[in-house]
């Protein structure tokens, strides 16, 4: 049995829906997004308090699937540092891969007027997915309106994986999404791994969802998290950590590693190998 058995066998019990009708009812490409932290063995209790009529994504008989997501900046890092500094016109690049489909996205997010998310996207090719060379263009008109982006040269900067659970919720015609298996890259071959931890992403209107007031009864409260601006700073602790400083300390840890090897890592009491093999129930977080 693996980590995420419970998990998956709990989506089991939901009904299903299909990636075009979930896509006709909750597109939701402006939104607000909050995003809770969970360990891992918290998402089946979380998952039994859902409302009867709440759907599951399944495509091909799947209700997990694996993304790849490669994020773009400059070499002073200025998406990292407008995020870091809560910037109106911040904004963010990358290109996701669904993995399990092949399918690819050019995708650049921006912050609403109201202080939504607003995320444009274009078709792409998973083989072009580490380089913003073919929709170079569309980049600069998305950016165009922050006066961000013909002059500044991108280039890879992170990479994350992880497997994602989405929840249709038809009281709000809003989603929820579940991500498990967390795995971050930098530029340099650093490696960060949360296998005991869960991130949970509500994506509604303006109204709270009911999966919102569930977490909030449960205890969990939205926190500060960007997969990532919080893993470049998790990665690197040169970086500030500002606004993610407490998330941090609370849910993220990471050993010393060598350039390259992936980092022990325990969150929430889980067992995480240490270096030479060692185990500990209980590290201590890194102060970042």
């Amino acid at each position: 049995m693996t980590a995420v058995d419970p998990f998956t066998g709990a989506l089991a019990q939901l009904t299903p829906i299909g990636l075009a009708e979930l896509t006709e009812r909750a597109a939701l490409q402006t939104r607000f997004d909050r995003k809770y932290l969970l360990p891992l063995a918290e998402l089946p209790r979380l998952l039994a308090g859902l409302d009867h009529t709440d759907q599951v994504l399944e495509i091909d008989g799947r209700r997990a699937f694996r993304y790849e997501s490669i994020y773009f900046d400059t070499a002073d890092l200025i998406s990292f540092r407008l995020t870091a500094r809560r910037r109106r016109r911040r904004f963010k690049i990358r290109t996701r891969t669904y993995l399990d489909s092949g399918l690819c996205w050019l995708e650049v997010k921006t912050e609403g007027t109201r202080g939504g998310t607003v995320k444009e996207r274009l078709p792409y090719r998973p083989d072009d997915s580490g380089t913003l060379a073919p929709g170079r263009s569309f980049v600069d008109g998305v950016l165009a309106a922050l006066s961000a982006g013909p002059t500044l040269t991108f280039s890879p900067t992170l990479t994350t994986s992880y497997l994602r659970s989405t929840l249709y919720l038809p009281a709000t015609a809003s989603r929820a999404t579940i991500d498990v298996a967390l795995r971050w890259e930098d530029r340099r071959g650093r490696r960060l791994a949360l296998p005991g931890l869960a991130i949970i992403e509500t994506k509604t209107g303006s109204t709270a969802s009911h999966v919102d007031r569930l977490l909030w009864r449960q205890g969990h409260r939205p926190v500060a998290i960007s997969k990532y601006a919080t893993g470049l700073a998790a990665l690197d602790p040169e970086l500030p950590a500002g606004r993610w400083r407490r998330t941090l300390r609370r849910h993220f840890h990471a050993a010393p590693a060598g350039q390259g090897t992936p980092h022990p890592v325990g969150v929430g009491g889980d067992v995480a190998a240490g270096p030479g093999g060692s185990r500990n129930a209980y590290p201590t977080p890194r102060t970042v």
